[in-house]
């Protein structure tokens, strides 16, 4: 396939690449579903490259993730990092502090899907750290 041409493995086109501010390294972002007052959810296409993770957020209304492609780890504040492969869902509560990405050597794509969204969509908040990111590679390599 001609990756020239934005597109990836999967079944979606990459997007746009994703904002550098709230994203480390490259991320790519196609909104599948828009936001409205019917359906209360935005549903999106996120490609990360190798080594890209958001920052740490939260989403008011929750979040379900579909991985669809490559290794990606997921991350709850205060817990240990989960590695994810294609076909595992995450479910994540309202409010609750975490962020996703791909594994360092694997691009990862996922299906976002932002739920209950009349009470927001999400609320970003600081970088992961290269030391919580490699967290689980150092703790392997003790």
């Amino acid at each position: 396939m001609n990756t020239s041409d934005n597109q990836t493995n999967t079944i979606f086109p990459k997007g746009n690449r994703a904002p550098a501010e709230y994203f480390m390294g490259t991320a790519w972002v196609k909104p599948l579903v828009a936001n409205d007052t019917t359906f209360n959810s935005v549903i999106g296409n996120v490609v990360f490259e190798p080594g890209a993770r958001n920052n740490w957020h939260t989403h008011p209304g929750g979040q379900i993730l579909i991985v669809i492609d490559g290794t990606g780890y997921y991350q709850e504040k205060g817990k240990a990092i989960q590695v994810l492969k294609k076909g595992d869902v995450v479910t994540i509560p309202p409010d609750l502090v975490h962020w996703h990405g791909a594994s360092p050597d694997s691009e990862f794509t996922h299906i976002a899907i932002s739920t209950n969204t009349q009470k927001g969509v999400v609320d970003w908040l600081q970088p992961v750290t290269d030391e919580e990111y490699y967290s689980l590679i150092n703790k392997e390599n003790r």
